[in-house]
């Protein structure tokens, strides 16, 4: 099994000590670097090419969601995990539509980070249990997927898995345009505002898992 380099951003030594202890001990978990502000975070993603950032918000030097934005500019791929002592849906959101591919809240148990990157470096995304919860509490139930139809309901679930409109149309031998038709549609009955919504609301309704 290959090496998941994992990049830790916290402004709190002592923060990523603990980081740093936790993952060493896991298998297939290496971590290549190290940073403690935005602009540091970003030398280091330029330099390292982590396959997962762990990524504080509340940071000198522009901040987490600068960061984060920052990077997916520069690789679309990047694969960012928030973690955070924000445990307010909104910055969940705000976190996943800047890019990130997961958030986990600093009061999580050691085990749902770890779930998290291995879900995140899988290419799938991930919340904290906790997290997953509070959204769950915020918008969206089961009844907002009744107005899918079955095709629908099946691009939302390719769409939540982390796959992009090219993908699905390939996974359901479907035309581009059709896919994004449909899209457009789910968006409409959803009242999402972009993808990274659809997301968002995928998992709050249970569709997929959070991690």
């Amino acid at each position: 099994m290959d090496m998941i380099r994992i990049l830790l951003v916290d402004d709190h030594p002592i923060v990523r000590e603990g980081y740093r202890r936790l993952l060493d001990r896991q298998p297939g978990f290496s971590v290549v670097a190290e940073a403690g502000d935005g602009s540091s975070a970003l030398a280091a993603f330029a330099a390292h090419a982590p396959d997962i950032v762990l990524m504080d918000l509340s940071m000198p030097g522009g901040g987490g969601f600068a960061a984060v934005e920052a990077m997916v500019a520069r690789d679309p791929g990047a694969r960012i995990i928030v973690v955070s002592m924000h445990q307010g849906a909104v910055f969940a959101q705000k976190a996943v539509a800047a890019g990130a591919r997961g958030f986990v809240s600093k009061s999580s148990p050691p085990e749902e980070l770890v779930k998290a990157i291995t879900a995140v470096a899988a290419g799938r995304r991930a919340l904290s249990s906790d997290m997953a919860q509070e959204l769950a509490r915020t918008t969206l139930g089961t009844d907002d997927l009744a107005n899918l139809t079955p095709r629908e309901r099946e691009i939302l679930l390719l769409v939540a898995r982390g796959m992009n409109g090219r993908s699905i149309a390939r996974s359901l031998g479907l035309s581009s345009k059709t896919v994004q038709n449909n899209l457009s549609l789910i968006r409409a009955k959803l009242g999402a505002s972009g993808d990274a919504d659809l997301v968002l609301k995928a998992q709050r309704s249970g569709l997929v898992p959070a991690i």
